[in-house]
């Protein structure tokens, strides 16, 4: 009876995180397109949602005490925090902006690209060795992106430079908060992670908002309906707090099958909600050669953190361990030496910086499960 109980409720977070990470996606292309609700500012809605994200992580850890602050120097917020939150700001950016230029069918599948940008950035940053496995992979998952847009019919320049750049500006983030914070030892669980970055990404925000969208809400009629943003940001906040759920009741090969099963789904689903997502053969023939790729990418990395774990581990650890090669709304893949394996404040969270979403998190990225410290339990109760 207990088995079952506990396999209902994996499944139930499983189904949950797929339909937050698409919802949020999904909700973010409506918010955004002149088709729908005709709210072409993606600044703007990153900024609402790092604000609330900031603000809710505010009352948590200064009103009720929910977790304890971490030790945070000058030195280590202008070193770590900061530039960190300059590439999280830019990855929510341009990920949201692609909305304004292609479907999310076709941004599902330039995702696929993220192991890629990780792989590269760690290798330039030199916390990982380049290696002919892993590269070929990586050529594999690239092939099948160049087929995909080749056969994209509303193929738009703009929209993908918009997207490939904020995948590269995570991937970025992913390799500094390694080589920064774990460095320092700084240890972050979710919501001090929301706490301290989110408010430090919304300044870094503000000068392309002032710059590129305030003229345009003065001269432009603008609506602004405070339930569907305040909505859309619950959404992409409870999509931060399912991620860790699942964390915590699966291994790293259900999150991954879930997370591709959420991309097809994703697909189909743009398709029928958004008209205009036409998507031709060679959409699904490419993004499938790329999934190949992705799927013999994760198999490496999670072969060879079992190699690399001894045999006396824990099954916390083993599971901990797993998940360092995570996948973020929607979203992101992670080479193994891309996270950090740090006890919390409390003793009881370990940080692991990784994308899963693509959204992302915080996940207001399109390219994020994304997002904001996508941290897992070391020692994680039975019950989570």
């Amino acid at each position: 009876m207990v088995i079952n109980k506990t396999l209902f409720l994996t499944y139930f977070y499983l189904f949950i995180y797929i339909l937050l990470s698409s919802g949020v996606i999904l909700y973010n292309k409506w918010v955004l397109s002149p088709k729908y609700f005709n709210f072409p500012l993606p600044i703007t809605l990153t900024m609402i949602h790092m604000g609330f994200s900031g603000a809710v992580a505010f009352l948590l850890v200064r009103v009720f005490k929910v977790v304890t602050p971490v030790k945070m120097t000058f030195e280590i917020y202008a070193t770590c925090v900061v530039p960190i939150s300059a590439f999280f700001a830019s990855s929510l950016w341009f990920g949201n902006t692609a909305y304004l230029h292609i479907s999310v069918a076709f941004i599902q599948m330039l995702k696929a690209l993220m192991p890629v940008a990780t792989f590269i950035m760690a290798v330039l940053c030199g916390t990982d060795k380049a290696r002919c496995d892993v590269f070929l992979n990586m050529l594999l998952v690239s092939v099948g992106v160049v087929v995909s847009s080749y056969g994209e019919i509303h193929f738009n320049i703009i929209g993908t430079v918009y997207q490939v750049t904020g995948i590269f500006a995570e991937a970025l983030r992913l390799v500094l908060t390694q080589v920064l914070l774990q460095k320092k030892g700084l240890t972050l669980n979710p919501i001090t992670s929301l706490y301290y970055i989110a408010p430090c990404s919304f300044v870094f925000l503000f000068v392309p908002w002032y710059l590129l969208e305030k003229p345009v809400m003065e001269v432009s009629q603008i609506q602004f309906n405070f339930w569907i943003f305040f909505s859309n940001a619950i959404c992409a906040l409870a999509l931060n707090f399912s991620i860790f759920l699942v964390i915590g009741r699966t291994g790293a090969v259900t999150i991954r099958v879930a997370g591709v099963l959420k991309d097809w789904i994703l697909i189909a689903l743009s398709t029928v909600i958004f008209p205009e997502s036409t998507i031709t053969g060679l959409n699904i023939i490419g993004y499938a050669i790329a999934l190949c790729g992705v799927v013999m990418y994760n198999y490496i990395k999670v072969k060879d953190v079992r190699t690399s774990q001894s045999p006396a581990d824990s099954l916390p650890d083993r599971i901990t361990m797993d998940w360092k090669f995570e996948k973020k709304s929607s979203d992101l893949y992670t080479p193994d030496n891309i996270s950090d394996n740090e006890g919390s404040s409390g003793g009881n969270v370990s940080t692991s910086e990784r994308d899963i979403d693509e959204e992302a998190p915080l996940i207001t990225s399109s390219s994020r499960l994304s997002h904001i410290g996508r941290t897992q339990l070391t020692n994680h109760p039975t019950g989570k």
